[in-house]
């Protein structure tokens, strides 16, 4: 971090309802979107802060997106057994969920989580079931979530067809000038486009229930302790949707065997045992509230997610890299190579994950 983001970082901090000293103040996580930073306090025993400087282009209005986060964490935390930990903002001194800068950014406030760092993918049965147990029960958190609806802090996030829209709008600008390397990514994308309209579909037609869901359940978004998990963070994108998203996008996210944006396609390939595991844990958890149609297309759901995350990579790549935080030119075609990689390799095993979801849903109650 050089002086300057430190200086209005440290600016930043001193905005909010914080106690005691700030010892140091550095950059935190592997998000894509905002700027996260760890605060830590001269008093050992103090938990400290995570500070975020909000990504305002993909989050343009913040109040709104700050009154989701505030509801959902005072639901959860009714809900929550004393002395377990749960996502808590820190207010600004003025009494809002987030404070601005004298540039007209916006930042805002958790109290630190104690945690241990399992890494970003799943690499074992247990935590991958342990993963599908906790986002399991988040949407149990949620389900008696009181009336209003919670605000779309991001609009058409999870609909394929907003995706596909700006797929097309993207390549016939063709802004950045990336259109002619990705022929293959085009006749790929447009060879599913059919396909991975299902879940649109069905819920149009009335088939499957819109829930409140989490939207982003990337195995980093669970806190672990020594004993499990603890809770689940990043509350930016709970919203209503369909379940499948979160089911989705945990085995797009989780159960792959090589980084996400892996330079070795040849390792890129689905692991079979987390997406069962998962699939196990989350299912035990639900039993009885989902309804017989959601569970009918769980498994395609993580051929939905990897595919729509590809694309948004793709369609990044294509806008110049405007979304996503990118380390080197190329990233996030790489990335969207590495999710139709893995893509590919659903599709050879996709009777296997259905058996598979369709053997828990009618076996006995674990």
């Amino acid at each position: 971090m050089d002086e300057q983001e430190n200086v209005s970082a440290i600016a930043a901090a001193a905005h909010f309802a914080i106690t005691g000293s700030v010892k140091s103040l550095a950059p935190y996580g592997s998000g894509h979107i905002h700027e996260t930073y760890r605060v830590r306090m001269r008093a050992a025993a103090h938990p400290g802060y995570i500070l975020q400087r909000v990504n305002t282009r993909v989050f343009p209005d913040v109040p709104r997106l700050m009154e989701n986060i505030v509801r959902v964490a005072g639901h959860i935390r009714a809900r929550t057994r004393r002395g377990l930990p749960v996502l808590a903002v820190i207010p600004a001194r003025d009494g809002r969920p987030y404070a601005r800068d004298g540039n007209g950014g916006f930042w805002r406030c958790y109290r630190f989580i104690a945690h241990r760092e399992p890494g970003t993918r799943l690499r074992s049965r247990n935590l991958a079931g342990e993963a599908g147990r906790i986002f399991a029960g988040f949407i149990i958190q949620m389900s008696d979530l009181p009336e209003p609806p919670l605000h779309e802090t991001i609009r058409g996030f999870h609909d394929v067809e907003v995706h596909w829209g700006r797929f097309g709008d993207l390549l016939l600008g063709d802004r950045a000038g990336r259109r002619k390397e990705i022929a293959a990514e085009i006749d790929f994308v447009r060879a599913r486009a059919d396909a991975m309209g299902r879940i649109r579909d069905l819920g149009r037609a009335g088939r499957i229930p819109l829930r409140v869901t989490h939207n982003d359940t990337k195995f980093n978004n669970i806190l672990f302790g020594p004993r499990g998990g603890l809770c689940v963070i990043d509350l930016d994108t709970v919203m209503p949707g369909y379940v499948h998203y979160d089911f989705g996008d945990a085995i797009r996210s989780a159960a792959n065997c090589a980084r996400e944006d892996e330079p070795d396609l040849s390792r890129v390939r689905l692991d079979m045992a987390v997406f069962q595991e998962f699939a196990r844990g989350y299912l035990g958890e639900l039993r009885g509230l989902l309804s017989a149609g959601e569970v009918a297309h769980l498994a395609f759901a993580a051929r939905l997610m990897t595919y729509m995350v590809g694309l948004r990579f793709l369609n990044d790549h294509l806008d110049g890299d405007r979304y996503f935080k990118v380390d080197r030119p190329g990233h996030n075609l790489q990335r969207a190579r590495v999710h139709f990689r893995l893509l590919e390799d659903m599709e050879r095993r996709c009777a296997e994950m259905e058996d598979f979801v369709s053997a828990l849903a009618a076996g006995p109650a674990s």
